[in-house]
Parts: structure tokens; C-alpha cells; sequence
């Protein structure tokens, strides 16, 4: 398993903004801070502003701000907006044309295997850890974050 260039963005977007939470923030100082591309930074930010996490402001001194507290952001839900289901093998994981559907397997052993719901329950647990953490949980009380995170 491994984490996205888009949701380990997405993530420390809002980690910028949550340290930052009397301002309103410009992407190039996330950029900057991230060592992340002001263009692939601009698309995150539009879809975590789509899906509500962030409330962005136009104009000259415009930016962007969490669009909810802290504790109300889920690392859990920005996962899942962000990630697509998390397959471990090829006896699970969403069809290739839709995310919802299950795809047909090619295993020999499908129906039968109870690897798959052991997969499907480590799964389960993964989300449910990531639910339980709120933005608030990794950005309240860590100073070395806020220190790399903070602008002066």
C-alpha cells in the first residue's frame, strides 16, 4: 500500500492551513513549505475546496482557510475522497470502470479463499483508525510541525 501524491498533498494543505488558522493562506507558501508544484498543488486545493474541507477566497489578497474546524475533518474522509479503494490483491478492489462495483476475479481460489476477508477486515480496521484522527489530532500540541508549518 502506498499513499498518493494527491492525498499526501491534500493532507499537508490542510495541516498548513490548520497551523495557520488566524491568516489566510496563499498556495505558494504551502508550495514552498510542502516542497510541492504550485500546479499540482492548485488542483488539490479545488478538490479539497469541492469537497468542502477548504474555503477559498479570490482576488488579490484572496487564498484559502479550512472551510470546518479541525476536529471535524477526518483523516479518514480525506482518504476516501482522495484515494481510491484500496485493493491489496486482485481478489479485491473496485472495477476498473466504477468505484462502487466489484470487480470479476481471475483467481481460481475465488469464493473459497478466506484471504479476502481477512483483507477486507485489515481494510476496515485501516479506515477506522484513520477515522478516529481528526486534523486537530495531528496538528494541536506539534511544535516541530508548527515550526515548519507556521508563517511568520
Amino acid at each position: 500500500m502506498h499513499l498518493t501524491m494527491r492525498t499526501s498533498l491534500a493532507m499537508k494543505t490542510l495541516m498548513f492551513c490548520a497551523a495557520n488558522p488566524d491568516r489566510i493562506v496563499r498556495r505558494a507558501e504551502i508550495a514552498r513549505a510542502c516542497n510541492a508544484s504550485e500546479n499540482h498543488l492548485a488542483q488539490v486545493i479545488y478538490l479539497l475546496a469541492q469537497q468542502g474541507f477548504l474555503k477559498t477566497i479570490r482576488g488579490r489578497s484572496g487564498g484559502l482557510t479550512l472551510a470546518r474546524a479541525p476536529a471535524d475533518i477526518s483523516v479518514g474522509e480525506v482518504f476516501r475522497k482522495f484515494e481510491r479503494v484500496l485493493a491489496f490483491s486482485d481478489c479485491i478492489g473496485p472495477n476498473e470502470n466504477t468505484s462502487e462495483s466489484p470487480r470479476e476475479s481471475n483467481c481460481p481460489l475465488a469464493g473459497s479463499c478466506r484471504l479476502t476477508c481477512v483483507l477486507n477486515e485489515a481494510l476496515d480496521a485501516f479506515y477506522s483508525r484513520l477515522d478516529a484522527a481528526s486534523l486537530a489530532e495531528l496538528v494541536n500540541g506539534n511544535h516541530p510541525l508548527l515550526e515548519k508549518l507556521r508563517v511568520a
